[in-house]
């Protein structure tokens, strides 16, 4: 299997629960009545098993056990199987889990897996890293838990067995496109296209595919063989690769253009925002995708003892646990808002407190202290106030004395965003409040005829605009076969 990129130091290290010590050839059938599964509701969720904080916070094994085959089909019977597809309106690609989830419900792991891969070509990813938008709208939840939906399809890749391969669709029509960027949207467009007859180019900046999804997230939430079982399933799609083509400085659109029918730019969230604060280019100051980056690659085994993580988005998160994992004694997470207002997920919060990461709330950084080498940071006291434009309270400088906390390293985790520099003006793109690439919401066009971009803040969301375009796309390229004479 070819490596995708993917390091060969980075093993991975699969946790086996004394319940399900081997995946079975033939998935259990749990006794049904012949109505099918029970529609009587269900209020508890089916247990979800971690593995033993203490052991997992010093190593970059999984953190989150996956379900035994007995325990996904029990969770699946909880599945209300709504009229209203709550789930799939939520979904950014548009999924519907119901499907599927039915099918486990019956035992029919084959079934499932293969209805998910018809939309979802990054399914064994999103099993373990995607936000669940779905279980957020969850009926269930009135009354209890939401079913773990993220949690069935992981169950349904893992246990159903390798699939095909994707075959295109149609014969190829002859016209070629151009990706740029490698990344979820940049790959969701390419085998969208490729499914559709066209010969499409992935010109990747790096050695590996994937975007921040596989060169930020640590192997406690995703492994490098869970993307490459992935990408093996694009093995016969007209999709080749280009590693180490930067945008714009080894391609141009409008070389591009000369030689393909359409381009799509996916440029990732790659561009950490600066605090801008004194002290913030001191020795022990470091952004968290660099170092998320340095440690995922092997470069970065190490920190200092002392800790601090400024941030309250998954980014921080991963941030805070890397460090411990890396031997950090002490690790505190500083939020400017409270507990409430927090945007990473829950239980990736849950999961950084059982490991022993602090957390700090209403501070925010005024300063870091030091002479060349990071020694301390000062801290601003907050309150909140009235909601700002992204729902939540707004924190307000307090009326209050400052804080003083020594520190040996702090990563800086407030936000992220596309970096524009160097792209043609022309095409009018820009950068949205959330940081991510912004052209026409609908279609992803540019003001470039041929040209469309996009990306998200989030894997899916990113896989969502890598779909507008790619539809768009076709119906442009449609248009110029039947003008060709």
């Amino acid at each position: 299997m070819p490596s995708w990129g993917v390091p060969q130091a980075h093993r991975v290290i699969t946790v086996v629960s004394e319940r399900s010590s081997a995946v079975p050839q033939t998935c259990p059938r749990i006794p049904m009545t012949e109505a099918g599964p029970k529609k009587r509701l269900n209020p508890k969720r089916t247990p979800i098993r971690e593995v033993d904080p203490g052991e997992r916070r010093g190593a970059f094994i999984e953190a989150v056990l996956p379900y035994t085959p007995e325990e996904a089909i029990e969770e699946a019977q909880r599945c209300i199987q709504c009229g209203k597809p709550w789930c799939m309106e939520a979904c950014p690609i548009g999924q519907d889990p119901r499907g599927y989830i039915k099918l486990l419900a019956h035992g029919d792991f084959t079934g499932a897996r293969d209805l998910i891969l018809r939309d979802n070509p990054l399914a064994t990813c999103l099993g373990t890293v995607c936000y669940h938008y779905c279980e957020r709208v969850c009926p269930v939840a009135k009354k209890g838990d939401p079913i773990a939906v993220r949690h069935l399809k992981r169950a349904a890749l893992m246990y159903a067995g390798p699939a095909t391969p994707y075959q295109p669709a149609t014969p190829s029509n002859g016209q070629k496109v151009a990706v740029i960027g490698g990344g979820p949207a940049g790959l969701m467009n390419a085998w969208i296209l490729g499914q559709r007859g066209y010969e499409v180019t992935v010109f990747e900046a790096t050695d590996r595919l994937g975007g921040l999804m596989t060169q930020t997230i640590p192997a406690y939430r995703l492994t490098d063989d869970s993307f490459a079982q992935d990408m093996a399933r694009f093995a016969n799609l007209p999709v080749r690769f280009h590693f180490h083509s930067s945008f714009p400085d080894d391609i141009d659109i409008d070389g591009l253009l000369k030689e393909y029918d359409a381009v799509f730019i996916g440029l990732g969230t790659h561009k950490s925002k600066r605090l801008g604060i004194p002290g913030e280019d001191l020795d022990g100051v470091i952004p968290a995708l660099k170092y998320l980056k340095e440690s995922k690659r092997g470069e970065r085994a190490s920190i200092r003892p002392r800790v601090v993580v400024i941030g309250g988005g998954d980014v921080a998160m991963d941030s805070a646990r890397t460090a411990l994992r890396h031997g950090a004694e002490e690790v505190t997470i500083l939020y400017r808002r409270s507990r409430e207002e927090m945007p990473a997920d829950d239980q990736e919060i849950k999961e950084a407190m059982d490991e022993g990461v602090k957390f700090q709330f209403l501070v925010a950084p005024k300063r870091f202290l030091g002479v060349k080498r990071l020694e301390g940071i000062e801290l601003q006291q907050m309150i909140l106030g009235p909601p700002d434009e992204s729902g939540r309270r707004k924190p307000i400088p307090a009326d209050a004395e400052p804080i003083m906390m020594r520190c040996d390293a702090a990563i800086t985790a407030v936000s992220q965003e596309a970096d524009l520099e160097g792209v043609p003006p022309d095409l009018g793109l820009k950068v949205g409040k959330d940081g991510v690439l912004e052209a026409d919401p609908m279609s992803g066009a540019t003001a470039r005829p041929g040209v469309y971009a996009g990306g998200g803040a989030s894997v899916v969301h990113a896989m969502a605009a890598g779909k507008r375009a790619a539809f768009a796309m076709d119906a442009y390229m449609m248009k110029k076969r039947n003008r060709a004479p």
